[in-house]
């Protein structure tokens, strides 16, 4: 493969689903604690209190980062690990932690991405509303401040929000993940609240980290019509709209997409749309997590009148989402050409399969494997046909904890044994190993 030589090669992790130490040196109670902890609500009743123990193995981990030749490592930081309640007393314990491992970072020539916020919400934020309340936004660019004063003269690269299509509607519309509710009102809130902590957070950054680069990342897939009828081409633009746009639109144009608000509008009441704007602040680059595509038909017996129906040949991975790497290249180029020019960054992408048991010190995971060649190729091609894709962070370096789905699956190029912490490459973590090093070894 041939990439640039400024090409990034990173991995992707997230606090609350490896750090452990839940409630350990001061951390708070965030959503996810309370989540897990309530009974029905994760597989197998598990949850992140343990996860990989990264926050007692940071070294280990760089360690293992380092033999693979990442160049940039993204980690989130966890609020209530620094601020325990979201506001008021800063836990120094919790702050000292970033600091090691951000040193440990640098010292192994790697450089360190943070995200300010993937998902684990304080808990006592949440009583008072979440990101429904108003407040959270302030709340947000204090924490904001805090970390990037501490931070930002050794971060390379920050990113204020995870997903935030996630945090807003699978956590208070779908109630699948924290906090989980199920109201379409407060799920449009905490969307709108998300995008304003956005905007607000921004120039925070870039006074107190300005030689940083600073953006989002948001979760983006193609919603394609499964046949040609005028109904399936319907449903594809309102899956868009709802998963793509929604906030695609406010981050690059100021306002919300003018179909979807008005198909919104009953759940939209008391929301000041027009405020979004402040959300279009400008962004050194967009992240993208890109895991699936959605084609879609119509079934009137089916919830929403809609459906899924793939090609015949379509291959999944044991999320049951379909293996379509051209879907990646279509959406870099789409988001390029619709709300570039802006710099891309593929900030996750990666599998869960069903993996063996190591045997003789790996882990034989083929699936992965071509996964990887697939989806990199087509990154590849996206890059020659103009999309200005920046760098690829695998998702994702270990094995973790999966949200609602527990420890029932396996991400990582590097497995993990839950119950003795042991570390094995997978044959996947080789692979990326041997490209990383052909790639920095190229002719510029």
């Amino acid at each position: 493969m041939g990439f640039p030589s400024d090409f990034l090669w990173g991995a992707a992790t997230a606090s609350y689903q490896i750090e452990g130490a839940a409630q350990t040196h001061g951390r708070g109670e965030c959503i996810w604690t309370r989540f897990s902890h309530t009974p029905g609500k994760v597989q197998n009743g598990d949850t992140g209190d343990a996860a990989c123990e990264h926050y007692f193995r940071y070294q280990e981990d760089v360690a293992l980062m380092r033999e693979l030749g990442l160049q940039a490592y993204r980690f989130s930081i966890s609020w209530p690990r620094v601020i325990p309640a979201g506001t008021g007393k800063i836990n120094t314990a919790g702050l000292d932690f970033y600091d090691r491992l951000t040193d440990e970072l640098l010292k192994a020539g790697i450089q360190p991405w943070a995200t300010l916020y993937h998902w684990d919400l304080p808990q006592v934020l949440e009583d008072k509303g979440g990101w429904t309340n108003p407040d959270v936004v302030k709340q947000f660019a204090d924490y904001t401040d805090l970390m990037t004063r501490q931070l930002g003269d050794r971060i390379h690269g920050w990113i204020t929000l995870n997903e935030p299509w996630c945090s807003a509607f699978l956590g208070y519309m779908m109630g699948v993940h924290a906090p989980g509710l199920k109201d379409d009102a407060a799920a449009y809130k905490a969307a709108h609240y998300l995008l304003l902590a956005h905007g607000e957070a921004m120039p925070i950054i870039r006074r107190n980290a300005p030689q940083a680069k600073a953006g989002i990342t948001l979760n983006l897939s193609p919603h394609v019509p499964a046949t040609d009828s005028e109904e399936d081409a319907k449903l594809a633009q309102l899956g868009d709209g709802f998963g793509n746009r929604w906030f695609l639109d406010p981050l690059f144009k100021g306002v919300y997409p003018a179909d979807m608000v008005e198909i919104a509008r009953p759940a939209l009441e008391g929301i000041d749309l027009a405020a979004v704007k402040v959300a279009a602040a400008p962004n050194d680059f967009l992240g993208i997590n890109y895991y699936m595509r959605f084609m879609v038909t119509s079934d009137p017996t089916a919830p929403g009148g809609r459906r899924e129906q793939f090609p015949p040949d379509a291959k999944f991975t044991e999320m049951g989402w379909e293996i379509y790497p051209q879907g990646m290249a279509d959406m870099l180029l789409r988001v390029h050409k619709e709300y570039g020019p802006i710099d891309l960054y593929i900030t996750e992408n990666g599998a869960a399969f069903p993996d063996p048991a190591p045997t003789n010190g790996v882990v034989e995971d083929s699936q992965r494997v071509d996964f990887l060649k697939g989806y990199l190729a087509a990154a590849e091609s996206a890059i020659a046909a103009g999309a200005p894709l920046k760098g690829y962070f695998v998702w994702s370096l270990l094995d973790n904890f999966e949200w609602a789905l527990g420890y029932s699956r396996r991400f990582g190029v590097v497995h993990v044994d839950f119950k003795t912490q042991q570390r094995t490459l997978k044959r996947s973590a080789l692979y990326y190993r041997d490209l990383i090093a052909a790639s920095v070894a190229q002719p510029a």
